[in-house]
């Protein structure tokens, strides 16, 4: 694991929740009076069979422990090592902020919007990240490191999207979250025998949530054509590769965890790269060349500038300072360039939707 805050306890789990960062989830608030005066009219048959499958609620049994949860991680997580402990308890903090910051948005704006459609949307969204949520806390609390999540929505702090961003940004966040889950739920499906902590067992059905999170947004950007063209690719660019590398540093920032799942790193990023772009193709007309050479040493070189800046902070002093601010500099640059890189270009299909069926 690279130099990051070592969890030992709730109070140092709380405050990695806290932490605003480039790679850590964040809180997000935006213009509730926009979000009201959507319109899905033009995709009614669609938006009308997604929103009676959420009331159909197939995943409301699902995040329920089993009477052998606790004997397994008994049995199978006491033996693995403190490094891998460690990462495994960063990847649930960061897992909870993640499913609990989707949680908290789609409940305000459910909250602020009198549109029926938009209204119903965003509360049965909320009703499914707050049982992930819930469900991962409850991990944590078996290791004594339980987030209090009433004070971490009073006391973590707020980025205020507008509603094209929140779309761009969650979508991707909600499609890469399905391909991250069940990249993992197929490997241990294989290979059972890596499966060191139960709750990777609930991977499939959550994150079939998340696809239908995902499909919710696409939904919404395909009645707004204006969002998918022009200078809006400009945006819809920036996303990808924000989203693409952030997942990547963070990946190569836990290298036990992927390799203790049977996992190489960076052959399980591009692999949920390549799902990513394969389903984004419903709503973005672009998607990165993820195979261009000059995109994976990019990609390469934010790590090791991350893991330069990681030594720089522990260093600490002026001397520090100016190491990182020399390591933010060329990582700007660094995503610059990969940003000018050639993207994909495709039409888009006729219907929206897609079945989760990788």
């Amino acid at each position: 694991m690279s130099a990051t805050q070592v969890i030992a306890n709730s109070a140092d789990a709380a405050s990695k929740a806290k932490q605003e960062t480039l790679l850590t989830p964040r809180f997000y608030t935006t213009d509730f009076a926009a979000m009201d005066r959507l319109d899905v009219s033009p995709l009614r048959a669609e938006w009308d069979a997604m929103l009676a499958e959420y009331e159909g609620d197939n995943n409301h049994d699902h995040f329920q422990r089993t009477p052998d949860f606790a004997t397994e991680v008994a049995e199978r997580f006491s033996q693995v090592s403190p490094e891998l402990h460690q990462e495994f308890i960063d990847f649930l903090v960061s897992s909870l902020t993640s499913e609990f910051s989707g949680c908290i948005l789609y409940n305000e704006i459910q909250k602020n919007v009198q549109n029926p459609d938009i209204k119903a949307l965003m509360r049965y969204m909320a009703r499914d990240e707050s049982r992930h949520a819930s469900f991962i806390n409850q991990s944590l609390k078996d290791f004594g490191m339980g987030l209090d999540l009433g004070d971490l929505k009073r006391t973590k702090a707020y980025t205020y999207f507008k509603p094209k961003y929140i779309f761009y940004a969650t979508y991707l966040s909600e499609k890469i979250g399905y391909a991250r889950y069940i990249t993992i739920f197929r490997e241990l499906e294989r290979h059972p025998e890596k499966r060191f902590h139960p709750i990777f067992r609930w991977f499939e059905r959550w994150c079939n949530d998340e696809f239908r999170h995902g499909e919710s947004f696409a939904l919404i950007m395909r009645t707004q054509p204006g969002l998918l063209r022009g200078g809006n690719l400009l945006w819809i660019r920036f996303f990808l590769l924000a989203v693409y590398a952030t997942m990547y540093v963070r990946d190569h920032s836990r290298p036990m965890l992927k390799a203790a799942m049977g996992l190489d790193a960076t052959a399980y990023d591009y692999t949920v790269f390549r799902i990513t772009n394969e389903i984004t193709q419903q709503v973005f007309p672009i998607s990165l060349d993820i195979d261009n050479p000059a995109m994976r040493a990019g990609m390469d070189r934010l790590f090791r500038l991350q893991e330069a800046a990681d030594r720089a902070k522990a260093r600490g002093g002026v001397v520090g300072a100016v190491q990182r601010g020399a390591c933010a500099v060329a990582a700007a640059v660094t995503f610059g360039r990969m940003y000018l890189l050639p993207v994909k270009r495709h039409a888009l299909p006729a219907q929206v939707r897609m079945a989760p069926a990788w």
